[in-house]
């Protein structure tokens, strides 16, 4: 059987699913996939690799290469490899990412870059996957591809056909890797920063993206629905994915009712358990969103921070929706039972293992509680799966549909952009019954949920501050109540009894006594920090929640200021955003401070929904209308004076909008053409000059 590597880079699993499914399909195509995850680099080595080699690689925070692969990518770009270092190597990369965040696919493209500087050659062009309209868009077709270029590759080794300069393309595939030849040496600067201009291949996609989501609410049937299916859906035949082979056995044992820790949750970092000693609310009752300021104490750990820092927080589900589901899969009186796994001695699943995220001799509610992430949406191989536990003919044929290659559409729309999960769809199909080994086979691990520090360690040595937004969106289950954000809802309930208002946010601790303790975990360092020259000018821009990490900077600089009275302090400027200026202007006392004493040397602040006096005109809404309005002074501080911009917050529409006015102020400032302006951008970005800290 013809051998070939197949490695995945994955932060959140869907790399390694997607791995997995190429692994299985192999066997069928006459293939044997060497399965490994790219940081085991024990078990593989590319120097002497004559395989192919095909690489699954997913994109995490501002477009970095997911944590797995981190260590590949330190070594892969070690300069002193020679440029022939990997010639002898032939490969396939399919990235997978989200068009919503400026750095589209960069993990896959990062590494991809790298490979070809380094002598490897593709045999299968690279696919693109965008989460934004659904992965399987590109995935599946760049899997179906993928046979034929292995075939033509062997075929080449053994003469049979002449592979000459060309390279199979999956047929039919929206793959947006090939990028026009004469953008390539652009591209290798740009690190493919989105933007309409970049060249049509990008902006065909934007726009197709964009198509794609509304198109379900252009041809809205109000007769289908998630249970429900109309003509021609209903009556065409169907092709759905192979069943996924069960390779899970589950027993559940009495326990002996020990209590359980949720510092057993697993993790590579180390875990502190702090406790909260603050909670404020910064938005008035009337706002929006509801913003709430926790600080912990740290005093009692080995926990290090500095401004620009991130942390996990590791958080558990709900437990009114873990007791759902208990009850929904009759298990509610067997939660207190020790989950034990073993592999099906009869599997079909190759290199079958136990979850890692499932730890050994924990309780049923446990798993379900601190391991599994409950509210995940189901893939298409989950739907499938749970057809064959399904009794009713209606529902089993429903759930086929939205797991169809034909079902696609629905699935998107009443799955996927519904944020639909295990429970909710237990709910809408009452026939099906899953076992818990099927469970435990499909839903991801619960991922803690990063925050940024939100204070300086120079002014609150033993503390640590975070800010956030109560999420909350209407439950698919019942349409009259609101589900909250799985760690924001929790957070929320915990800091409920010694909330205060911000008006008293001063010095007032909830007391040892009330103290409810959490558990965090540091993240990678990151360069989202202050510059080491203390003379550099910074432009920081963070509206709503985006502040946080600015608070710390300012907190920072105004005890070095303190410390270092006739120190060269470059300038500071803060462009902050928020609907209303009475009702969710975060730290508004504190700014005011900063620049009351010259820390702060420009405050620009927009709000999008006050209503604006007759006599003032158009004042700026948002974050890119003030930056606009101060285009000489950024493009001066950005290019003359060697400064930095940071931007932290939401990736889906602010982040896009403002690197789509750096590279206007930058074009229009510097007299060049937005391509141009691209490239000095990228280039801020090499320098680490601009850096995001963004989230969805």
């Amino acid at each position: 059987m013809r051998r070939f590597l197949l490695l995945y880079a994955t932060q959140r699993g869907q790399a390694k699913a997607i791995a997995e499914e190429i692994s299985e399909q192999a066997v069928s195509h006459g293939f044997s996939a060497d399965l490994h995850c790219i940081s085991e680099s024990e078990k593989y080595d590319l120097k002497t690799e004559t395989a192919p080699l095909v690489v699954v690689v997913s994109t995490t925070g501002t477009g970095d290469p997911p944590d797995t692969a981190r260590k590949f990518v330190k070594e892969i770009h070690d300069k002193t490899l020679p440029t022939d270092f990997f010639a002898h190597l032939r490969y396939g990369l399919l990235g997978l990412g989200d068009s919503e965040y400026t750095y589209f696919c960069n993990g896959g493209k990062v590494i991809d870059k790298r490979l070809q500087e380094l002598g490897a050659q593709h045999f299968y062009d690279t696919g693109h996957a965008d989460d934004c309209v659904g992965l399987e868009l590109v995935v599946e077709p760049w899997i179906a591809g993928l046979w034929a270029a292995l075939t033509k590759h062997f075929k080449s080794l053994t003469g049979q056909e002449k592979m000459g300069d060309t390279l199979l393309r999956a047929s039919d595939a929206p793959l947006s890797a090939a990028v026009k030849p004469e953008l390539l040496p652009i591209q290798s600067q740009v690190e493919l920063l989105r933007l309409e201009d970049l060249g049509k291949k990008d902006s065909e996609l934007w726009e197709q993206n964009k198509m794609n989501k509304s198109q379900p609410s252009l041809i809205e049937d109000f007769a289908s629905s998630l249970i429900h299916s109309v003509p021609p859906l209903s009556q065409t035949s169907l092709s759905v994915p192979a069943l996924p082979p069960e390779y899970l056995e589950v027993h559940l044992q009495e326990s002996l009712g020990q209590e359980e820790s949720q510092v057993s949750v697993t993790s590579v970092d180390p875990i502190f358990e702090v406790p909260i000693s603050k909670a404020v609310q910064l938005t008035t009752n009337d706002a929006i969103k509801t913003t709430l300021l926790l600080e912990l104490d740290v005093s009692k750990t080995e926990f290090s921070h500095q401004p620009g820092d991130s942390f996990n927080v590791i958080c558990p589900n709900n437990d009114s929706e873990v007791q759902s589901l208990l009850q929904r899969l009759q298990l509610a009186d067997k939660q207190v039972h020790c989950v034990v796994l073993k592999i099906k001695t009869d599997t079909k699943k190759k290199g079958a293992a136990v979850p890692q995220h499932v730890p050994e001799g924990r309780s049923l509610k446990f798993i379900l509680t601190w391991c599994l992430e409950i509210r995940a949406v189901p893939k298409k191989a989950f739907l499938r799966a749970l057809v064959e536990c399904t009794s009713s003919a209606t529902e089993k044929r429903r759930l086929q549909e939205l797991c169809s290659k034909q079902g696609a559409a629905d699935y998107n729309r009443f799955i996927r952009d519904a944020s639909v999960c295990l429970l909710d769809l237990l709910l809408a199909f009452p026939s099906c019954q899953p076992p818990l080994s099927l469970l435990l086979e499909h839903l991801p691990k619960l991922q803690p949920r990063p925050y940024s520090c939100a204070s300086s360690s120079l002014v609150h040595p033993d503390k640590l501050r975070l800010v956030f937004n109560i999420i909350e969106f209407p439950s698919n289950t019942t349409a009259a109540t609101q589900r909250k954000g799985v760690c924001t809802g929790w957070l929320a309930t915990l800091a409920a009894p010694f909330l205060q208002p911000n008006t008293e946010a001063s010095h007032a601790d909830s007391g040892a006594a009330l103290a409810p303790k959490i558990l965090i975990s540091p993240r990678a360092t990151n360069s989202f920090h202050l510059p080491d020259d203390l003379s550099a000018p910074i432009i920081m821009v963070g509206p709503g929640t985006g502040i946080a990490p600015f608070v710390g900077f300012l907190q920072h600089r105004e005890k070095l200021q303190e410390q270092h009275p006739g120190g060269n302090f470059g300038a500071m400027w803060l462009f902050f955003g928020c609907r209303h200026k009475d009702r969710d202007y975060l730290f508004r006392e504190e700014l005011r401070h900063f620049v009351k004493t010259g820390v702060l040397t420009h405050l620009k602040v927009s709000f999008s929904r006050d209503n604006t006096p007759k006599e003032e005109e158009d004042p700026p809404k948002y974050v890119q209308d003030n930056l606009h309005r101060h285009s000489q002074q950024v493009a001066r501080l950005l290019l003359r004076e060697n400064g930095y911009i940071y931007l932290c917050g939401d990736a889906k529409n602010m982040a896009k909008d403002v690197n789509d006015t750096l590279v206007e102020i930058i074009s229009k400032e510097a007299g060049i053409d937005k391509l141009e302006a691209m490239k000095t951008l990228a280039t801020l970005k090499q320098e680490k000059r601009y850096l995001q800290d963004i989230w969805s």
